[in-house]
């Protein structure tokens, strides 16, 4: 009998996923419907070949963690089969908990809960199903297994969640600035103290990759089209959630429709506390995917409340709010002025025209010198920093927070 399931994946090629617990994750219904949330959310607004899924890229970062384990182990670092195991389940797991649309839902329709706190919780409940099967697994990805290194493979400033999705995100939108030597990187990864570090020879790579990771955040996941476009959902869900209360309080009102698992978090005021308390909520949130939303969207066009019926024939019809980028915060006058004028042009009250406007302060920093360190090791055995080691990277320009200030508003 065949040893391995093998998958064609267009950036990687074939992708062995061994028989056993592995092969049991993919095909578990919480892996599956990954399938049905798309990687970059929304950016496919702007770059519309970004329809790939968070399946594809948990597949993907699969793949370059056994790579590296294969590495590692070829340099002489033991790792036992069983945590070689452990790290690729983890892996394999370490976005399951994303809701529809990326990082949307995580301020609207819950909050004080991520994602990765919510993976957690599905891990674990995938754990029970399995029998403990993951017990090493969670202990890795909670960074409370001995061997940090191996965490370090999941989450840190070069892990192979990274790797995985500058190169995919990079080859579905078309964006080859993002499009960095991941195989170069893996081959130099070696372990000094417990730490992941780069061999010397792999400093070049490193440069590109961080160069390559700063050109994407602002031309792909900033990009102010995608950000516009993000809005008008957040604002539209923010609507629906407040029609959903009212309706409640008061059985004259509407209630908007949706799904029942999306009923249920437009219903409620869903919170960490609340997921510890409504055994329900974690199940609730396991039925959601993009299609929810979009659904109802094709029933609030027709919404006979007029500001969920604009924002949702704006998410269907492509009418993005109009974006401005500023460096210095916008003044609350020029605010009040561009409500005033919506709340006059559709025909709404001007103290609902917030739903039709937003103010977002973005900013991202390309390396953080107090997050766990990118080390290059010297053949003579000494360790630098990638900031000092570096010849074309300046590590001032490098850690500098570049802060913008997003204005978006419905287009008249």
């Amino acid at each position: 009998m065949n040893d391995a399931k093998i998958i064609n994946d267009p950036v990687f090629g074939f992708i062995k996923i061994p028989r056993g617990l592995l092969y049991d994750i993919v095909c578990h219904p919480l892996m599956q419907r990954l399938n049905r949330i798309n990687q970059l959310g929304l950016a496919s607004i702007v770059y519309p070949g970004a329809r790939h899924t968070r399946f594809q890229h948990s597949l993907g970062a699969f793949h370059l963690t056994s790579e590296a384990i294969l590495t590692l182990q070829q340099k002489g670092q033991f790792i036992f089969d069983s945590e070689a195991e452990a790290v690729e389940a983890a892996i394999l797991m370490h976005d399951i908990g994303h809701g529809p649309f990326s990082h949307v839902l995580e301020n609207t329709l819950i909050s004080g809960i991520s994602h990765e706190d919510i993976s957690l919780l599905m891990m674990e409940q995938i754990n029970n199903d399995f029998n403990g099967r993951l017990n090493l697994a969670i202990s890795i990805f909670k960074d409370h297994y001995p061997k940090r290194f191996l965490h370090q493979l999941i989450s840190s400033q070069l892990d192979m969640d990274r790797l995985d999705y500058l190169r995919r995100d990079s080859f579905f939108t078309g964006v080859t600035e993002g499009n960095i030597g991941s195989a170069r990187i893996i081959k130099m990864l070696n372990v000094v103290d417990d730490k992941l570090v780069v061999e010397q020879k792999g400093i070049y790579s490193l440069e590109n990759y961080l160069t390559s990771r700063r050109l994407m955040y602002w031309q792909v996941y900033l990009h102010k089209t995608a950000v516009g476009y993000e809005k008008v959902l957040v604002n539209m869900l923010r609507r629906a959630k407040f029609l959903t209360h009212e309706a409640k309080n008061n059985s004259m009102h509407e209630k908007p429709f949706a799904s029942p698992a999306l009923a249920y978090f437009l219903k409620n005021d869903v919170n960490a506390d609340w997921f510890k308390t409504h055994s329900e909520a974690l199940q609730m949130y396991e039925e959601l995917d993009d299609s929810d939303l979009w659904s109802a969207m094709k029933v609030w066009k027709h919404s006979s409340d007029k500001i969920l019926s604009t924002l949702a024939t704006d998410m269907l019809d492509r009418h993005i709010f109009k974006v401005e980028v500023h460096d210095e915060p916008v003044s609350r006058e020029r605010i009040d002025a561009i409500e005033a004028e919506i709340a006059e042009k559709i025909g709404i009250d001007v103290k609902d025209a917030h739903y039709l406007t937003s103010l977002n302060t973005i900013q991202k920093d390309m390396y953080s010198i107090d997050d766990d360190s990118i080390d290059i090791l010297y053949k003579d055995g000494t360790i630098k920093d990638i900031s000092e080691a570096s010849e074309i990277l300046n590590v001032a320009l490098l850690s500098k927070k570049i802060r913008k200030y997003y204005l978006c508003y419905q287009r008249i």
